[in-house]
């Protein structure tokens, strides 16, 4: 009687040789990563230490002499207001530019849209400050004429309008075209990223090309889209030398008029002006709405890599 007899299994299941090629590339990376943890917790604890006299002092020794809260807040919410906007502008266009690219343009086409606006990034912030100043302002002055008249009632266009154009709306504009790069790659490579089934099934169906986006590409990508506005808002709110440039600020008023000379002033744009004659505690202050800004911007990317992480089919249902 034969008995089938089995080979006995390893008794440790050995592991493939790494090569030095290996090794070198993972300790690399490892460091790589470790070097941006490092920075980030240094940058951190500058502004932490460097700004805590600022928070500890007291109220009269301020700037304003009411306390940091009252000379942060307004910038606070100048930097939040113009952020915002941009990112109301500047979603919807990088949006449908994204789609176009994807779903509509010929191959042809669509790499040149994508090669033109991959360009917009590699364009200096002081460049687009320059043009807001010189050539976009003027040009919206009579837009910014025909809100006052015509929709004056509402805060936002209460006016006066600034007959130079260096005015809250301006600056959101610019800020628009600075993040719509980031937006539009972002959602243009989730786009590209929904399954073909999904759509042929959708065609399939009888849909047409915008029901197939509407049912397929969209819900599939909306966790993207919103991870990528998300970045283009981080991008908004770290903008030193556009806004600086083209906004006249008053840094202690709060205003939601949009086309006013009187302007909010943000907390990057408060730093570049005053950074180069402060001195003493006036060093600490700004250092402080640093770090402000930077516990804010943090908080943004972070909530972007949140949503990214979940997956960009996580939406669809």
């Amino acid at each position: 009687m034969t008995t089938d007899t089995q080979p006995a299994a390893p008794a440790a299941a050995r592991s493939a040789p790494q090569r030095p090629g290996d090794r070198i590339f993972s300790g690399t990376a490892l460091v790589a990563a470790l070097l941006i943890l490092v920075t980030l917790a240094a940058v951190a604890i500058f502004l932490t230490l460097e700004g805590l006299p600022a928070l500890t002092a007291d109220p009269e020794e301020i700037t304003g002499e009411n306390g940091f809260r009252s000379y942060v807040v307004p910038l606070l919410f100048g930097s939040v207001l113009v952020s915002i906007l941009a990112l109301l502008f500047a979603a919807p266009v990088a949006v449908g530019i994204a789609l176009y690219i994807s779903h509509y343009a010929p191959r042809a086409v669509a790499k040149t849209f994508g090669y033109v606006i991959d360009l917009l990034a590699a364009i200096p912030s002081v460049v687009f400050g320059f043009w807001g100043v010189v050539v976009f302002g003027q040009y919206l002055v009579p837009g910014f004429q025909w809100l006052e008249a015509n929709l004056g009632f509402i805060p936002l266009f209460a006016g006066p309008t600034a007959t130079s154009g260096r005015v809250m709306l301006t600056a959101a504009l610019v800020l628009a075209v600075m993040i719509l790069p980031i937006m539009t790659a972002v959602c243009r490579e989730v786009f590209l990223q929904t399954p073909r089934l999904h759509e042929e099934a959708a065609l399939a169906l009888g849909a047409t090309r915008w029901e197939m986006i509407q049912m397929a590409v969209l819900p599939y990508g909306r966790s993207g889209v919103i991870s990528g506005a998300m970045l283009g808002l981080g991008r908004a709110l770290g903008e030193t030398l556009a806004v600086t440039l083209i906004l006249s600020v008053n840094p202690a008023i709060m205003t939601f008029n949009l086309i006013s000379s009187e302007n909010p002033s943000t907390i990057p744009a408060n730093i570049a002006l005053n950074f180069p004659e402060a001195t003493g505690l006036g060093v600490s202050e700004l250092i402080a709405t640093g770090l402000v800004l930077f516990v804010l911007t943090f908080a943004v990317n972070y909530a972007a890599r949140w949503v990214a992480s979940r997956g960009f089919s996580g939406a669809a249902g």
